[in-house]
């Protein structure tokens, strides 16, 4: 019998990734970790930056008002997703990462890019330096409570994590309880995240939904 698959993500991405898993004839479990809101932001100096970073879409969707002075800049995205939901908004994506963010910068620094404002989520791995010129903070990524009788759930299922610190607040979430739960990890660094201890472990062929879903349904069966 196939593991359920747990959808971590917060929404509105967990509904999404719900519905595809859905569509293809598997349950899903919906368990948002955490709950995202916009933050406050404003960069006055905008003429300095010659590309903007996004390592997810929910830095797109909370980037707000503030964003419209900046859509003149290249956009340089993190997966097929991120760069969609910059398209989505008016943005032009000049390099879709395949990889993490720090294989994401290399490319851009190979470009030519030299100046990057990164908007971003409170919690992240990026740090200023290099052509990372400046990095604003646009949206928090809160955690949600979840009970002893949510996380047992999780209990033979394989979790889908899209980020370290979701790994990170699974495994404490689970604790001991990981030797029965099948892990698909976005990226290598998610997986690292996690620790060890997990049923099996598999990372997605790239930092997709859609690789990850699929990375998921083969740990399922």
């Amino acid at each position: 019998m196939s593991r359920p698959l747990a959808v971590l993500r917060p929404e509105p991405g967990n509904a999404a990734t719900a519905e595809r898993i859905a569509a293809l004839g598997r349950r899903a479990i919906r368990m948002p970790l955490f709950e995202t809101r916009s933050m406050a932001w404003e960069i006055r100096d905008t003429e300095r930056f010659d590309c903007l970073v996004f390592t997810s879409a929910n830095g797109v969707r909370h980037a707000g008002p503030g964003a419209e002075a900046l859509k003149h800049l290249p956009v340089l995205a993190v997966g097929s997703a991120t760069a969609g939901a910059a398209r989505a908004a008016g943005f032009a994506v000049a390099v879709t990462g395949t990889d993490d963010a720090a294989a994401l910068i290399a490319e851009g620094e190979r470009r030519g890019f030299r100046q990057a404002l990164h908007l971003a989520g409170r919690n992240r791995r990026m740090t200023e330096g290099g052509i990372v010129a400046r990095i604003a903070t646009v949206y928090a990524s809160d955690p949600l409570p979840i009970t002893s009788d949510m996380a047992v759930q999780l209990i033979n299922s394989v979790a889908l994590v899209h980020s370290p610190r979701a790994a990170q607040r699974l495994a404490e979430i689970i604790e001991e309880a990981r030797t029965n739960v099948a892990l698909a990890a976005i990226s290598a660094a998610a997986g690292e995240a996690a620790g060890s201890g997990w049923a099996r472990v598999a990372i997605a062929d790239a930092p997709t939904d859609a690789s990850l879903i699929e990375t998921a349904c083969t740990l399922a069966d």
